[in-house]
């Protein structure tokens, strides 16, 4: 077993919405540690395709089981922010106002009648995470326990970037293995049937993500553990992989 302490200051994990208000979970979620460690690892998870409208995440991808452990748990804010849309089929021709004679696309129009300005602004409120202290262990495949080692030690050619939590702007303060993590709270889906009564910091997280069908994605409700522990239960493990 491979076990992390991770620390950053500000984090976003997006559940799929739309709308004015952008949400987070409570908790990083394991597709999105996922994510960090094959980046970490330098593999890449993007499966290029021109033909295919958005960026698809490749298969046959490492598989091994992950426990994500709460040192404490981190405080949930808003802010709001301006989102600029792009249109969506934006090439249709509309008469110009100012030449009948003409047609321009929407697009020219919306930037000519706000002089230039980003002309499709809409107000929204965007949650985030502060002060994320957690734990992020691996276990169930050597071969990957051993990229990631290697990928903090800054010897794996990685092509992505920065690694960050969600927005590209919350990078990570501390990544780092750990033989004998300290006590946490460990996250652990609800079987089926469970009854647990009231509970706190039960949220819904993302386990893996099927972007060309979203009914594909896989995800449960999780909640902490009561008392904390050094090592996750049997019952935090979860499988993760395309």
């Amino acid at each position: 077993m491979l076990c992390l302490n991770l620390q950053a200051p500000f984090a976003a994990f997006r559940t799929f919405t739309a709308g004015s208000f952008r949400p987070t979970a409570e908790f990083i979620t394991p597709s999105a540690a996922y994510g960090l460690l094959l980046n970490v690892a330098g593999i890449e998870m993007r499966q290029k395709d021109e033909n295919q409208p958005m960026t698809l995440i490749k298969k046959d991808l490492p598989r091994f089981r992950l426990a994500l452990g709460a040192v404490s748990f981190p405080a949930q804010h808003s802010i709001y922010q301006q989102l600029h849309n792009y249109l969506v089929g934006g090439k249709d021709k509309i008469p110009d106002p100012f030449s009948p004679d003409k047609e321009i696309t929407k697009e020219e129009e919306g930037y000519r009648r706000c002089k230039g300005s980003k002309y499709n602004v809409t107000p929204v409120r965007r949650a985030f995470l502060s002060d994320l202290r957690a734990y992020v262990c691996i276990d169930g495949n050597d071969e990957i326990e051993a990229r990631i080692i290697e990928g903090l030690k800054g010897n794996s050619l990685r092509t992505y970037g920065l690694p960050f939590l969600g927005d590209n702007n919350f990078l990570i303060d501390k990544l780092e293995p750990v033989e004998s993590p300290s006590e946490a709270y460990w996250f652990v889906p609800f079987s089926s049937g469970q009854e647990e009564g009231l509970r706190e910091h039960v949220t819904r997280l993302t386990i893996s993500i099927d972007r060309a069908d979203m009914s594909q994605t896989r995800s449960a409700l999780f909640a902490p553990t009561e008392k904390p522990s050094t090592e996750p239960p049997e019952s935090a493990w979860v499988e993760v992989g395309y």
